[in-house]
């Protein structure tokens, strides 16, 4: 028997509103307040990472099938959501370790580098991590300032300090720190943070085996900047000793 037209519509009209429902998430209406809010706080990372800041928070809300007023229930504005972000992908993310790591003296400089920086990649590289830290930086939300001064005081400064200590260079103390000798290590870092950059934002290919990338970077770096440091330190009016100097001309400390 030949179906009607009139009689199509309404079965197709049903199966799009299944489709419709199937494809749409599903409220979240029996949650406890801390699941919400936890609930909130992770969509608003996706959100985020892949609207940047410009988002608004009722396409958030729209994102999480949840009403608008809801988000505010559980953060008073649109800057307090931003802030518990940083909290949870930065700062959470921070090995409270690896300030001891960085400070063993019982192992080499360049070994307990390859360590941290293999850690600390496993732990950002994630879409979420590279393309908010991004957006940070292109807008007036200083996420990506705030971070770097983490890592300038947990990372860059430290590691200057225990160069210096391994090699026999005079300590902060007698010939403070210099940027062009930070920026060595800055160099570093930035040349592994690249690497996440590049896979992420640029969505270009990235070498699979990361762990010998990151150690090859870490071990460049260490063969080349043992004689500029010394040179540096040189500026301050502090003379590193000669036999120092002897040792690190050979590549050695």
């Amino acid at each position: 028997m030949k179906k009607t037209k009139g009689a199509e519509r309404p079965r197709r009209a049903i199966e799009r509103k299944q489709l419709k429902s199937k494809a749409a998430p599903q409220r979240r209406t029996n949650m406890r307040a801390a699941d919400r809010e936890r609930f909130i706080l992770e969509g608003a990372v996706r959100f985020f990472a892949e609207h940047g800041f410009a988002g608004q928070t009722r396409e958030l809300a729209k994102s999480l099938s949840m009403s608008h007023a809801a988000i505010y229930r559980h953060f008073p504005s649109k800057d307090a959501l931003i802030e518990r972000v940083y909290e949870h992908v930065y700062l959470s993310r921070w090995n409270a370790d690896w300030g001891a790591l960085i400070k063993d003296r019982t192992r080499p400089l360049e070994v307990r580098l390859v360590q941290f920086y293999l850690e600390y990649a496993a732990r950002i590289f994630t879409y979420e991590w590279v393309r908010i830290f991004v957006f940070s930086g292109l807008r007036s939300f200083d996420l990506s300032g705030r971070y770097l001064a983490v890592v300038r005081e947990r990372l860059i400064t430290p590691v200057c300090i225990e160069f210096r200590a391994e090699c026999g260079l005079p300590g902060i103390d007698e010939a403070p720190l210099s940027e062009r000798e930070s920026e060595l290590f800055w160099g570093l870092h930035g040349r592994i943070f690249y690497l996440a950059i590049r896979k992420f934002v640029y969505g270009v290919h990235v070498p699979t085996d990361l762990d010998a990338i990151i150690q090859d970077a870490v071990h460049a770096t260490f063969a080349g900047m043992k004689t500029s440091v010394a040179d540096l330190i040189e500026l301050t009016g502090k003379k590193a000793p000669s036999r120092v100097r002897a040792r690190m001309r050979l590549g050695k400390c």
